[in-house]
């Protein structure tokens, strides 16, 4: 088909550049600049905004670590397929969680009833103590900490406040749990597929020591928890046996003391504050007994216990322990608390794989300078034996 004259012309003409692109090199760069700090603030925001959602997944990875870790610890005995290990450990949990339901629940309800009026009533009593000091301080003004502290814990706690929204969340992260735990490599892939080829490597080297920090971490937190509930109800019933007079609540605060035990330093912190005030409901022979208990169970965990495990496991300074789980309580509430310490852990990996990597690159660096630096020498030699 012929061209008209008219066409012909404009086949000729200089368009020129688009009105969208910049022709400064200089301004280019800088836009490009700019583009990146407005799309890592967007990103930021995006997990403020999605940080609920966000934590529920690592709830569920660190869920799937200990699934997969019993799992691991049953192929060592049990010659079968790692599908029905998990099932075995899934089904070992919830018979546990059965018993504990209709076996020990109306026993641990009516205890958990009273729990709450023993605390008032032994809070009373030091208050009034604290009064026949001289101390001016009211039960009414430790009751309004209180309720400051707990609706001071941050957006997620009210988004997830109340039980209905406590279950669904542990439902939530069990099921992504335990879809984890089944096939931890297809979402190790589908993630590696998102990054460049040259860093797949790299992510999953990491992948493989973060689940190999979290399976130690989360064994060494549940051994933790076992010693120390069952030796706390072992250590709280002996006083019945010696003195005839036995501890209320000693399967209560056994359960709790291995539940809080998952939570570092804090944990400890309430469980001890618990026993002791239930201990001098029972009489001051009763409240000293139950602080040495205290001592005790809590010596030999973090002086036998702790360092034994720590040596198989990530080593974290107590102070910054602490800190975390400060800031994760803040910002997160209950949930936050609890998952403080594994995260800290995962961080303190990818820190440590970056360090890595820097002294790799600088073992490469100086061998490489050094290779030039003999090349240069052999060169020069030649050149003088040639002369």
């Amino acid at each position: 088909m012929a061209q008209t004259e008219a066409e012909t012309e404009d086949d000729g003409l200089d368009m020129g550049a688009s009105p969208t692109r910049i022709s400064n090199a200089e301004i280019r760069h800088e836009v490009n600049r700019a583009a990146v700090w407005i799309a890592m603030g967007g990103l930021a925001f995006l997990a403020v905004y999605i940080s609920q959602s966000l934590l529920v997944i690592f709830g569920a990875m660190v869920l799937a670590s200990m699934v997969d870790g019993g799992a691991r610890l049953l192929g060592r005995v049990l010659p079968i397929g790692r599908t029905w290990r998990i099932a075995l450990v899934l089904a070992g949990v919830t018979i546990f969680l059965v018993w504990l339901g209709y076996f020990a629940g109306s026993t641990i309800s009516r205890e958990a009833a009273q729990l709450p009026e023993i605390v008032e009533e032994q809070a009373g009593l030091f208050f009034a103590w604290l009064r026949s000091q001289g101390f001016e301080v009211e039960m009414r003004d430790f009751q309004g900490l209180i309720s400051q502290a707990v609706s001071g814990f941050g957006t997620v706690t009210r988004a997830l406040g109340g039980i209905l929204g406590g279950i669904t969340t542990l439902v939530l992260i069990g099921i992504i749990g335990i879809y984890i735990a089944l096939e931890p490599r297809l979402y190790e892939r589908g993630v590696a597929w998102m990054l460049p080829k040259p860093k797949r490597h790299d992510f999953h080297v990491l992948a493989a020591r973060m689940a190999y920090t979290m399976r130690r971490l989360m064994f060494g937190r549940l051994v933790g928890m076992v010693v120390e509930g069952v030796f706390t109800y072992l250590m709280l019933r002996a006083y019945g046996w010696v003195t005839g007079d036995e501890i209320p609540m000693s399967a209560l605060l056994a359960i709790l003391t291995a539940l809080l035990a998952f939570v570092p330093n804090i944990g400890a912190v309430i469980s001890g504050v618990l026993m002791v005030l239930v201990g001098f409901s029972g009489g001051t022979e009763m409240g000293i007994y139950t602080i040495f208990v205290y001592f005790l169970v809590q010596n030999i965990d973090g002086y036998i216990v702790i360092p034994l495990i720590a040596r198989k496991t990530v080593d974290l300074a107590p102070a910054l322990v602490l800190a975390m789980q400060l800031i994760m309580g803040i910002l997160f509430g209950i949930l936050g608390l609890f998952l403080a310490d594994p995260l800290l852990a995962m961080i303190k990996v990818v820190l440590e794989r970056r360090s890595e990597k820097n002294e790799e690159g600088d073992r490469a660096e100086r061998a490489e300078a050094e290779r030039r630096a003999l090349e240069e020498v052999e060169a020069a030699a030649a050149a003088a034996g040639n002369a």
